[in-house]
């Protein structure tokens, strides 16, 4: 049987996912406020520069806070920011007691909150519900601590581990609930990352499209070494905000770049590493643009390369209930490890099912 601290914080966990897609570059936040067994504040950050869940959760309480406990997500900021620091608000409030989920991973204010609170005297428990909450906030961990995107790459495959038939044909290989969920996915990240290959192949707008929300679109950022894309694709036509990158090599024709920069399309130069776009200089660049988090989709030498390169964090794999038999594309593509045990590894591996498609997803491990 769960105990109380438990029981509470899940509640607060509930909380801060509704703010999936809405808080980059902060974290999602949950936070519930408990008195003499009653619920009397909830609240949650709904976005970048709005109150904290903190604050929010004090409000909803109005003034019957006093000696009340709070059960937060995250560890109370203690710093000035775009709002005060939710500690004041706290110790304002006159709360007796605070539950947090787990400790500010930014170096530098790691601790910090929960310090102050102590010193200040309210009686501060951490590590309710850590893991849960560490699963929540794992983009914004990522970055805070590296500077880098939190990558996940995603693909759709047949059992046989095809992405696509020997002509290029993906559409569809998963059904309409596997979909969704890869569009919740869109939803959560920054940006949508890939190759000018499956422009060309497929001509996506790479948009969000939920049934039940007004979804978030992700910046589109392709790779493009050449800057072959064709200037009425889509994704170009579509410009829709946050808009599109082009990632391209240093020399590439003048012309061109200006047609597509024309069309509302952003071109930025990158070096090259074997003929492909250096993906550890790129993924630097995108985390000083404030991108948190990227959704790979593709394709094949794409995501090959991704992950050769050591930056992907997390994978997400939809297998159909379908085999080719025979040639197709393949979900990695070009040379790979002579020996299995060379093999890249993919730890606390989870599994679940969307009608008849089955999603495994897990940490990559290097």
């Amino acid at each position: 049987m769960e105990n109380t601290d438990t029981v509470y914080m899940k509640m607060a966990l509930a909380l801060a996912e509704k703010g999936r897609g809405y808080t980059s570059p902060n974290p999602m936040v949950g936070a519930v406020i408990v008195k003499n067994g009653n619920i009397i504040g909830r609240g949650y950050h709904q976005a970048a520069g709005k109150p904290h869940a903190e604050v929010n959760a004090i409000a909803d309480a109005g003034d019957e806070t006093i000696e009340a406990t709070m059960y937060v997500t995250l560890e109370p900021c203690n710093h000035y920011g775009r709002t005060p620091p939710c500690t004041r608000a706290i110790i304002g409030a006159k709360i007796k007691r605070v539950v947090v989920a787990m400790t500010d991973p930014n170096p530098g204010v790691d601790g910090g909150g929960c310090d102050f609170l102590r010193n200040n005297g309210v009686d501060v428990v951490t590590g309710v519900c850590e893991a849960e909450a560490q699963k929540l906030n794992a983009f914004f961990s990522k970055y805070v601590r590296t500077g880098l995107p939190y990558v996940i790459l995603k693909c759709a495959a047949t059992l046989d581990g095809k992405i696509a038939t020997e002509t290029g044909d993906s559409k569809w290989i998963t059904g309409t609930a596997a979909r969704q969920h890869a569009h919740r996915i869109r939803h959560a990240v920054d940006g949508i990352l890939v190759g000018v290959d499956t422009i060309n192949a497929d001509d996506p707008n790479l948009t969000t499209r939920l049934e039940d929300v007004n979804g978030k679109n992700p910046l589109r950022i392709i790779l493009d070494s050449r800057l072959t894309l064709p200037e009425n694709a889509e994704i170009i036509k579509e410009n829709q905000a946050p808009g599109t990158i082009i990632i391209t090599g240093l020399d590439v024709p003048g012309e061109k770049r200006k047609k597509l920069i024309k069309r509302g399309a952003r071109v930025m130069e990158m070096p090259l590493k074997d003929g492909r776009i250096d993906l550890l200089p790129l993924m630097e660049m995108l985390g000083k643009m404030s991108i948190t988090s990227i959704l790979v989709e593709g394709g094949s030498r794409v995501s090959a390369s991704m992950l050769k390169a050591g930056v992907v964090d997390r994978i997400c794999f939809f297998y159909a209930p379908k085999i080719l038999a025979g040639d197709g594309i393949s979900i990695c593509r070009g040379p790979g490890p002579e020996k299995m045990a060379s093999a890249i590894q993919v730890e606390n591996i989870e599994i679940n099912r969307f009608e008849d498609d089955i999603l495994i997803e897990g940490d990559v491990i290097y």
